[in-house]
């Protein structure tokens, strides 16, 4: 047994096991390279059906998301706050406008005022010399009517 383990040795060296093991390397190696350029040439020819798969992929999920927004609500609350800011605009033109006609009116009243003093004083002193001088013509009936009666 020993002869034929000796000649085994003597045909089996480590050089021709490197050797050997180097061979197989650089099969697995060549295998690996042919497998990922035929798998890229394939791809070409498919990429278009890749492609277009992905893009509808990312179609139906843009979809779903813009399905799943609550997009009736998005748009009243839009609405409510330009009402809401309208409102507070129109409320401030209108606190505006008030004080506007309010100093307006407390002018004309301030420019009114004396003159409408001025105007009252005159009526009721016309009235008052009017008041009189029927007074007095009353008077005057009532005495010249009896002194013009006696005398007749």
């Amino acid at each position: 047994m020993d002869h034929i383990h000796h000649q085994w040795l003597k045909r089996f060296s480590f050089k021709k096991a490197t050797i050997a093991l180097t061979i197989v390397n650089v099969l697995i190696f060549l295998f690996i390279l042919r497998g990922f350029f035929t798998s890229s040439s394939s791809s070409s020819s498919s990429s278009p059906r890749i492609i277009s798969a992905q893009l509808r992929f990312i179609k139906e999920a843009r979809e779903i998301r813009l399905a799943m927004q609550p997009l009736e609500l998005i748009r009243r609350v839009k609405e409510i706050q330009q009402e809401a800011s309208a409102g507070y605009e129109t409320g401030q033109q209108k606190d505006v406008v008030k004080q506007n006609t309010a100093v307006d009116l407390s002018k004309r009243l301030k420019a009114f005022l004396p003159t409408n003093e001025e105007a009252s004083l005159k009526a009721l002193e016309e009235w008052r010399k009017r008041k009189m001088e029927r007074a007095r013509q009353r008077d005057l009936e009532k005495t010249g009517g009896v002194s013009s009666k006696k005398s007749s």
